[in-house]
């Protein structure tokens, strides 16, 4: 269930103690909430049913979804077996019907276990990027959001990004590399780091 808000206080905290930007945004802009959501496929299904789509369309395509499934989307062993066409018919594009049955498949058949997953991060990334439809940065913000580990930083993520180089005072956004760079000095808060800046990306200028 992601990082709690005294996880989330104690790591910002620290980030604050030992580098000035993060001590400065905080007194600035105050402190973001926190982001959490369930553990478990269901949370990474929702993720693929909202890319590239509003959280409106989302919600809709989700609740016909779970009306195609029989009404259970933890039955996985139901949405594996609902034909492709009836996923279609729910509002889903193709390839995200394949990602569906894809991550389903892999549940059932025993690939992926989300009670059970790695506990270093660089192996639960791979495990669950190695699902159709699932890349780093779904993997990464799931393992931030769902299970609280408090030193994931998606750097592909183009906010993440953005922010940082604001932060740091660089000239143009960085680059995933640059931003991973970065961001090392920040270890073992780096989820919290994130927060923080998805927290202050509207802001203009920090």
């Amino acid at each position: 269930m992601g990082l709690s808000a005294e996880q989330l206080a104690a790591s910002l905290d620290a980030l604050a103690a030992l580098h000035p930007p993060v001590a400065a945004t905080l007194a600035a802009h105050g402190r973001p909430e926190p982001r959490l959501r369930p553990r478990g496929a269901g949370t990474m299904m929702r993720a693929i049913v909202a890319q590239q789509v509003s959280t409106k369309a989302a919600a809709s395509i989700w609740n016909k979804l779970e009306a195609a499934c029989g009404g259970d989307m933890d039955d996985l062993a139901r949405v594996a077996a609902t034909p492709f066409d009836t996923l279609r018919s729910a509002g889903l594009s193709g390839q995200k019907a394949s990602y569906v049955h894809a991550l389903a498949a892999a549940v059932t058949g025993g690939h992926v276990d989300f009670a059970a997953l790695p506990a270093d991060d660089e192996a639960a990334i791979v495990l669950l990027s190695s699902i159709k439809g699932i890349g780093r940065w779904s993997a990464e913000i799931y393992l931030l959001f769902a299970e609280g580990r408090p030193d994931i930083f998606p750097a592909g993520d183009l906010a993440l990004q953005v922010q940082l180089g604001r932060l740091l005072g660089e000239a143009s956004r960085p680059t995933e590399k640059r931003a991973r760079a970065l961001a090392e000095p920040m270890r073992p808060h780096r989820g919290a780091l994130s927060i923080l800046l998805w927290h202050t990306y509207n802001i203009v200028a920090l």
